[in-house]
């Protein structure tokens, strides 16, 4: 496979990941509001990077330079510096919704899709977080650090990698 076939594929595989975790979190905040969706969220995001992994062939998650799961969205090196860039890029005033990142590293293909802040998400991830979803991010996530956004920025990324056969 080269580069834009792997990119391709990578490109699919986050818009299935996000097709499929956006839905289940906007029916969990009209049911139960957004205390429920944290508690949809804290099981069905890692479930589903989980499986898109092991179906795919590629390592799957989400990281932040904020994350909310210390161990799960916690950057490697190299996701750090693609974020960090990824926030100069927006800052400069390019859409988030456009930044992505790909690269060949130590024989894997790294790829990383900038993931904005969405009028939904303020909700447990903005400025103004209301108490029963501070109570409830605290219950999940007690070492949260994902809150304070605002919209449209980035608040962290779409991370795959894999490797490569053949690779020198």
């Amino acid at each position: 496979m080269n580069e834009s076939e792997l990119t391709a594929e990578a490109r699919s595989i986050v818009r299935s990941f996000a097709g499929t975790l956006k839905p289940k979190l906007k029916e969990a905040i009209a049911t139960g509001g957004f205390e429920h969706a944290i508690s949809i969220c804290s099981v069905e995001a890692p479930g589903i990077a989980k499986s898109l992994s092991e179906t795919s062939g590629w390592s799957v998650k989400r990281v932040s330079l904020k994350p909310r799961n210390k161990y799960s969205g916690t950057p490697d090196a190299y996701e750090r510096e693609v974020l960090e860039r990824f926030d100069a890029r927006q800052a400069s005033g390019e859409s988030p919704a456009t930044i992505e990142q790909s690269a060949l590293v130590n024989g894997e293909f790294r790829y990383m899709k900038a993931q904005p802040v969405e009028g939904v998400c303020l909700g447990c991830h903005g400025e103004s977080i209301a108490p029963p979803v501070r109570a409830a991010l605290q219950k999940y996530y007690p070492d949260d650090a994902a809150s304070g956004y605002n919209l449209g920025q980035i608040r962290g990324a779409f991370s795959l990698s894999r490797v490569l056969e053949n690779t020198p």
